[in-house]
Order: structure tokens, then C-alpha cells, then sequence
């Protein structure tokens, strides 16, 4: 018989909680100690509809960790090895965030909404707990805390005219990762050109989970003239566009260097940083391990793996590969691993999947599409 989770009061329930099951949700995960959708039914239905329309996903799971006060700026960019001082209001920059050894601990949008006031939107860890202890370790002048916001994803190419339909035409000059201050039928907003995809689209971070299934509602409505539907951020689009799952592509021990995240490192940054003296020193020596792609030779679909699959070239163990996914635009296997940096684009590799059978395969760069 299958398996289900049991409910908890330790697993939250999310705003569009109730608006997703009457949607037709059929799977969840857990995802910062709440329940994210992970299926609707029809997984192809749902990566067409992110790929050639529009899509909304729940995705309040995407917690903030706000930073407000005289010092929330300073504590910012202690946590966050990417020197801060350019960013404006109204700005979301990708951010690491390391411990002391350089090993990533989220990659968070960091959002700045004021000079005084900033939102670390984490991956699934617990940051809040670590910006705690590192503001009270410091005797920073700044509170740390959870606001109330639950931000709703609307995804595809098609989420531009739906987002103008309820803003009106100036939503066609916000910037990437950039925000504003909305409201939509008084209920209060941020809204922000940004999404777990490479397909386009808008988050919208509700600011009153009361008003959360009115929200849905509202965007569905406006969305039903462009077949709007509903989805969740979707595993086999995010690894043909090479995007970072943390905790997924990541281990205990893995740093920006090795995951394409060099380029969001500030050498330069304050002294004080977290990690930034062990980053320098990984940026002189070299990352051991970098993350490449791989296409299978396989013709028919190999099944998703939770588990990492060991990587050979020849007969020697060079990595692993963090996740895979059949792409329905290659029509091939694909997945994303990390191996040693000695591994190249073209090397001819196999991938041991876990129940011992092993595929060839070839290693290419990021992203396939």
C-alpha cells in the first residue's frame, strides 16, 4: 500500500494551502519545514504549461529572513560574501552565504527594501537560526526575525501579459530581480520580476497570509484567458536551464566555486564576511570539484533517482550525479553532477545508478538549453 506523510504541527501549512488541494494537488514535499506542492497530476501537462504558457506555483515555502535596524546593512553583508555597498532599494541580488570554511549554507535573493531594512528569500535551510546567533554574536543593532510573507510564483512566457493585466503596462519595465510595492484588490504586495525558471515570470510576496486563497483565486481568474494552470517549481526544467537546487546539488562540504557560484564571490569584500578568508583561499589553490552536465546514452526514460548516482570515467569514482530527468526538448537523459575539476566537457563517463546498473554517458557544460 502507499506510503503518506502524517500531519504535524511541526510541518506548516502555507496561505494557498487550501487553494492548492482544491486545485487538485496530488503530492507535496517539505520544504522549510512546510508543505510545497510537488505535483498537480500531470507532470507533462504542468512542464508544457511552464515552457509554452503560464503556470502558478505555491511557493511560500520560499521563507524570509528579514534584517531591520540600524545595523541590518552591516549584517548583511557579513553574511553575505558579495560586497553590498552598490545595491538600491527595490534590488533582489543572488547571494551565497557561507559558514567560517566557505561551504555554502543557502543561496538566498537577498532583497533590500530599504536602507534599513532587507529579506534573505532562502533555499531550504535553517538561515534564520544563523543570522540570529551571528547578530547576537556581533552586538549588532538589528532584529532578526520571520515576517509575514508568502510569496506566490506565476512562471512561463505567457506571465508577463497576466501580470499586466492586473498592474497595468509598466509591470514591462521592471527589471530582472528587481521589485516593487503592489497591491492587487488591497491586498498588500511585493512584486518582483523573479522565479525559480528560466521561462520568465513574476513572484509575488503576499504580506497577509490571511489573504492568501482570495490571492490565488484572483490570479487564476486573470490568468484563465491565457490557460493559466496550476504547478510547482519543476525539476525537469530547472536542470535543462542548469539552475542550483541547494541541498540537492549541494553536500557538506561544498562551496560557490564548485557550483557556478565564483562569479556571485566578492574577494574584495570585508574582512569580516563570513567565509571570505577561506573563499580567497580556495579561489588561489582551485576548487577540486566543478558541476557539469550529463546526457545519457539511453533511449528510453531512466527513472528519477533520490539518491546521488556515482560518476566513473574508466574505472575510476570522479563524483556523482546530484539529480537527472528525462528532457522533453532533447528528447535525451540528462542530469547535473559534481565531479572533479579534471573532468571536462566531451569526456566519455558512466553513471551507477542505484540499483548497480551502469549507463554511459558524456559530460557537457551548463545549461543544455
Amino acid at each position: 500500500m502507499p506510503a503518506h506523510f502524517t500531519p504535524s504541527p511541526r510541518i506548516r501549512r502555507s496561505p494557498y494551502f487550501d487553494a492548492t488541494v482544491a486545485a487538485g494537488v496530488t503530492s507535496f514535499t517539505v520544504y522549510n519545514h512546510m508543505y510545497m506542492p510537488t505535483s498537480y497530476g500531470d507532470p507533462m501537462g504542468e512542464y508544457w504549461r511552464l515552457i509554452r504558457g503560464v503556470t502558478m506555483w505555491d511557493v511560500a515555502c520560499e521563507r524570509q529572513v528579514e534584517l531591520a535596524g540600524e545595523e541590518a546593512g552591516r549584517l548583511a553583508q557579513i553574511l553575505c560574501p558579495r560586497k553590498l555597498d552598490g545595491m538600491k532599494p527595490g534590488q533582489g541580488w543572488y547571494v551565497p552565504v557561507c559558514d567560517h570554511q566557505g561551504v555554502l549554507l543557502n543561496d538566498p535573493i537577498l532583497l533590500k527594501l530599504a536602507e534599513d531594512r532587507y529579506w534573505l528569500s532562502i533555499a531550504d535551510s535553517d538561515l534564520l537560526l544563523w543570522a540570529k546567533a551571528v547578530a547576537a554574536e556581533r552586538s549588532l543593532d538589528v532584529t532578526v526575525g520571520e515576517p509575514d510573507v508568502s510569496p506566490l510564483a506565476v512562471q512561463g512566457p505567457k506571465a508577463v501579459e497576466v501580470m499586466i493585466d492586473l498592474f497595468g503596462d509598466q509591470v514591462r519595465s521592471l527589471g530582472y530581480f528587481h521589485f516593487r510595492e503592489a497591491e492587487l484588490d488591497g491586498i498588500p504586495l511585493l512584486l518582483a520580476r523573479s522565479g525559480w525558471s528560466k521561462q520568465g515570470g513574476f513572484e509575488l510576496y503576499l504580506r497577509d497570509a490571511s489573504r492568501g486563497t482570495e490571492l490565488w483565486n484572483r490570479i487564476k481568474e486573470a490568468g484563465a484567458p491565457y490557460d493559466i494552470g496550476p504547478g510547482c517549481p519543476n525539476g525537469t526544467e530547472r536542470v535543462e536551464s542548469g539552475l542550483l537546487s541547494f541541498g540537492g546539488d549541494t553536500d557538506a562540504e561544498t562551496n560557490p566555486f564548485e557550483v557556478r557560484l565564483g562569479r556571485y564571490v566578492d574577494l574584495d569584500a570585508p574582512d569580516d564576511t563570513i567565509g571570505i578568508r577561506a573563499l580567497r583561499a580556495i579561489n588561489d589553490r582551485g576548487a577540486k570539484r566543478h558541476q557539469l552536465g550529463v546526457v545519457l546514452d539511453h533511449g528510453a526514460k531512466i527513472p528519477l533517482h533520490d539518491l546521488h548516482a556515482q560518476v566513473f570515467r574508466g574505472a575510476a569514482p570522479v563524483g556523482k550525479m546530484t539529480t537527472n530527468t528525462w528532457s522533453p526538448r532533447l528528447e535525451r537523459n540528462i542530469g547535473i553532477c559534481l565531479v572533479w575539476s579534471g573532468v571536462i566537457p566531451g569526456d566519455t563517463v558512466t553513471v551507477e545508478l542505484p540499483e548497480g546498473k551502469r549507463i554511459e554517458g558524456e559530460m557537457r557544460e551548463l545549461p543544455f538549453l
